[in-house]
């Protein structure tokens, strides 16, 4: 932060290095949920066309139903999302305002008032979605060593929350650190 913004040291290789990193870092993440979603489905698709006995999810796994739970993490998950877009565009607007210095002070706190409102409600989506993933594991009828099928759910779903975790808290800092702007 002190490097780029107040001693100005990033120059356009840098930022280009920078975005390109964080591409990188992207697309390891899409391979490594798709792994996990592979193995999912490489063995659901097995135990279907063995021989016809097996079953899926195996005997005795109840299967989480997911138009209850997993629906609403859905739903909370596209909500932070919007109302992270929100913070960013007023984030953007107000560092456009404090550059160009075309509009009144009021103006200025509006975007800032915005912007810690939209980034406030999605940190709260986002520790709300991990409370949610947190009673789904407590009430699901199977655990991590019970079958393939615990196994890969727990991981793809536990790996998820982890992201999920990590950016709340990500995002909690940058809600402090525009609260101190």
């Amino acid at each position: 932060i002190v490097e780029s913004t107040f001693l100005g040291c990033h120059t356009s290789l840098v930022v280009r290095n920078l975005r390109n990193g964080m591409l990188l870092f992207i697309l390891s993440e899409i391979f490594f949920f798709v792994s996990f979603f592979w193995a999912f489905f490489y063995v659901s698709i097995g135990e279907l066309s063995s021989h016809g006995v097996s079953f899926w999810p195996p005997m005795g796994t109840k299967a989480i139903y997911p138009w209850k739970v997993p629906f609403l993490n859905t739903a909370v998950l596209l909500g932070s999302g919007a109302t992270v877009t929100w913070a960013h565009n007023a984030v953007s607007a107000h560092n456009l305002d404090m550059e160009n210095n075309k509009s009144s002070i009021l103006i200025n706190k509006k975007w800032w008032i915005h912007g810690l409102l939209s980034l406030g409600i999605t940190v709260g989506l986002g520790v709300f979605f991990t409370w949610l993933q947190f009673n789904e594991y407590y009430m699901s009828s199977f655990s991590m060593a019970d079958s393939v099928y615990g196994s890969v759910f727990f991981m793809m779903t536990g790996f998820h929350g982890m992201h999920v975790l990590v950016g709340t808290v990500f995002l909690l800092v940058c809600w402090f650190r525009l609260y101190l702007h």
